[in-house]
């Protein structure tokens, strides 16, 4: 199953368990969205506390990897059900983006450095 494919067949699915509760009532673009950062937020705290190192190798502990595996299904979901009820598409927004970020950040200004462009728009 193609990348597109499986993003369509997801923003369905949670369309329809969406629909089979009667949420569309509650899934408003400012509701949908905190929930987003809530999970979030449920994310950052998996990996607060932990070095860089430790944060790194988080999926080789089962009970943390599968915290970390569940919060980001949430983000993921939360994610796909905003996009769905604003009407974007998820993968020509990530690619819009990322061809704006190699314009802001092109390699030889960019390689190894952090350091944040000017916004330009």
């Amino acid at each position: 199953m193609t990348t597109d494919h499986a993003l369509t067949a997801l923003t369905e699915r949670v369309r329809r368990f969406a629909d089979e509760r009667d949420w569309q009532q509650f899934h408003t673009p400012k509701n949908l969205a905190m929930a987003l950062a809530g999970e979030v937020g449920e994310l950052l705290a998996e990996l607060q506390w932990l070095t860089p190192q430790e944060s790194a190798a988080v999926m080789a502990d089962p009970g943390s990897a599968a915290r970390v595996r569940a919060e980001i299904g949430d983000v993921m979901i939360y994610l796909t059900r905003l996009a769905d009820v604003l009407g974007i598409d998820l993968v020509a927004a990530a690619t819009d983006k990322l061809a704006d970020s190699a314009r802001r950040y092109p390699v030889d200004r960019s390689r190894g450095s952090a350091a944040k462009a000017p916004r330009v728009e």
